[in-house]
């Protein structure tokens, strides 16, 4: 293996100290949102020799010919460190379809790729799996539409049923999420729903809970329409070890914590709200699955004593977590593997990591690690017969 180094985003949600206490590094007053590793263009880790994304370029080989066959001469998955200190926007993501014609469309279009009203950056999906480090916050999802107009009635504020009143029909949530992203004048109403909600945010109860997002977004958004447009959503709360997997057209936020996430190798980010960044709403619905969904987290086989499989659909990427006291062999041989050790020590001859510091192992050597840790590893998401 070969020490890897990943860049950090300092995007303005993120934690100030989370990631640095990871990394065993001084806080800098700056939000620290996420630890990069891996090949993705606009920010490839580095090895010792120079962009992980020069040394696939180089020689494919080391991401596993499998992964080539099916991808081409790239890493089809990106691994993630994120410090969530404040809610991220209202998001979704694509299908690889939808992103590869979205993408041609704004490449003939001639829309510079780094313009701030650019929807796709690059042709690939971006499903993601999100595995918690500690107490972790999310919105996942739409809702049940009975229950969420329940909750609108308890409510009780002037001006705010007839925006909602569509929620108990046909594409009731359709309707009610795409009004309230094009309303372009929201704060009185957004303060009434807020100062409504405060009165039951403190109840132990799922009615409580509902109420208390409301006022939180609004301390980090205030008389954002997607204040609202959030009550639409499930909200999920995650422990150590948890993860949920958030496929194409899945509307999600992350509200806080640490976790590590692993996607397919894409920056593509279609917003609704609870953001300051370009929104195109007619391109987030034809995106959205408006379908309600029940939120799970997702299971996670030990297929070996300390080694956990989270598997997804997902074919770019695969990820592992390890529970190391004493050795073990690290899964996936067959291909190129971003290992990271969020606790501990641990050590493969001659490389010794510590906890933040993360190691590429390239496709087709077996490596045993040693030592006492937690350690997390990405791989493609295929089986390999080779």
């Amino acid at each position: 293996m070969e020490r890897l180094t990943g860049p950090i985003q300092h995007y303005a949600w993120g934690s100030t100290s989370e990631i640095p206490a990871l990394l065993g590094v001084p806080a800098d007053g700056q939000p620290w949102a996420e630890l990069w590793l891996g090949a993705h263009p606009s920010a490839p880790a580095q090895l010792a020799s120079g962009g992980l994304d020069a040394a696939i370029t180089a020689d494919p080989g080391i991401v596993g010919q499998d992964s080539v066959d099916r991808f081409g001469p790239r890493l089809p998955y990106l691994m993630k460190v994120l410090a969530a200190a404040q809610p991220l926007s209202l998001q979704a993501h694509p299908s690889r379809s939808r992103a590869e014609e979205g993408f041609a469309a704004e490449e003939a279009a001639g829309v510079p790729r780094e313009a701030s009203t650019r929807n796709y950056r690059d042709d690939w999906p971006k499903p993601e799996v999100l595995c918690a480090l500690g107490d972790f916050e999310a919105l996942y999802g739409f809702a049940d539409p009975e229950q969420v107009a329940e909750n609108f009635d308890r409510l009780a504020v002037a001006g705010l049923a007839d925006l909602v009143a569509p929620l108990r029909g046909a594409n009731g949530i359709r309707t009610v999420f795409t009004r309230l992203c094009r309303l372009t004048s929201a704060r009185e109403l957004v303060a009434d729903v807020v100062t409504a909600a405060a009165a039951s945010a403190s109840e132990p109860s799922p009615y409580g809970k509902w109420c208390a997002t409301a006022v939180e977004l609004n301390e980090h958004h205030r008389g954002d329409p997607g204040v609202i447009a959030a009550l639409l959503m499930n909200r999920m709360s995650l422990s150590a070890g948890e993860a949920i997997y958030l496929p194409a057209g899945n509307l999600h936020a992350y509200l806080s914590g640490l976790g590590v996430e692993i996607m397919a190798n894409s920056d593509n980010v279609l917003r609704g709200g609870l953001t300051g960044k370009h929104v195109d709403v007619g391109e987030l619905e034809a995106v959205l699955d408006f379908s309600p969904v029940a939120p799970e987290v997702i299971g996670h086989d030990e297929v070996a004593p300390g080694l956990f499989c989270y598997r997804t659909p997902a074919p770019e990427f695969r990820l592992w977590r390890i529970e190391l006291s004493g050795s073990i062999e690290l899964p996936d041989t067959a291909f190129g593997r971003v290992v990271l050790v969020s606790a501990g020590v641990v050590s493969t001859e001659p490389l010794e990591l510590r906890h933040g510091e993360s190691a590429w192992a390239p496709a087709g050597e077996t490596v045993t690690l040693t030592g006492e840790g937690h350690v997390f590893v990405g791989s493609p998401g295929l089986d390999s017969a080779r």
